[in-house]
């Protein structure tokens, strides 16, 4: 399973150069009583990137990060109040570039145990959860576009009652349900 990015689907765009900024995400889920759910945030409208999108919590890489393992789950902590020691590490999916310049590692976890979130308000607006049977079925995606730069651009989306997951977040998921997939036939 290779890397993804936001020109997946738009080979007609033209390409930032190679991204520099490193980043890392959480993609954490957990189990609840209708099935495994996936933690996701609504970003603070006050930021200058990404306002009011839905995201995976997670940030740039800091100095004093050793690993991005060790970005996402202080970014988690910071914008959410998730406390790392509540969450064992599974894996990670392929880095994902965006055309904004962030080279992100998505991190995926599972929360142990309950937490009582507490949002940064500075960051994120609002907390939720997804059934992990939405985001990890590829039946579930769709392809949209909008103009961008004066041409049709072109994502993935997996809308969620009122939330519409779109851009880097679900293309990252697409990634997951890709390979649960690949799984999944693998083993017929």
């Amino acid at each position: 399973m290779g890397n993804t990015s936001d020109f997946d689907l738009n080979a007609d765009i033209p390409k930032a150069p190679k991204a520099s900024t490193e980043a890392a995400v959480l993609v954490a889920f957990y189990s609840a009583p209708d099935g495994p759910r996936l933690v996701l945030t609504k970003r603070s409208s006050t930021l200058k990137a990404h306002p009011g999108q839905v995201a995976f919590p997670g940030g740039k890489r800091d100095l004093g990060d050793k690993t991005l393992q060790a970005t996402a789950l202080r970014e988690a902590h910071e914008e959410i109040g998730l406390p790392p020691s509540q969450v064992d590490i599974l894996g990670q999916l392929p880095n994902h570039t965006t055309v904004t310049g962030f080279d992100v590692t998505p991190i995926v976890g599972w929360v142990t145990g309950a937490w009582t979130p507490s949002l940064n308000p500075a960051e994120v607006s609002e907390l939720f959860s997804v059934p992990a049977d939405l985001v990890t079925a590829r039946r579930n995606f769709r392809v949209e576009s909008r103009q961008w730069a004066g041409q049709a651009r072109f994502y993935y989306t997996v809308p969620y009652g009122p939330y519409y997951i779109w851009g880097a977040s679900a293309r990252m998921l697409r990634a997951l349900a890709d390979a649960i997939g690949e799984e999944h036939e693998g083993s017929r």
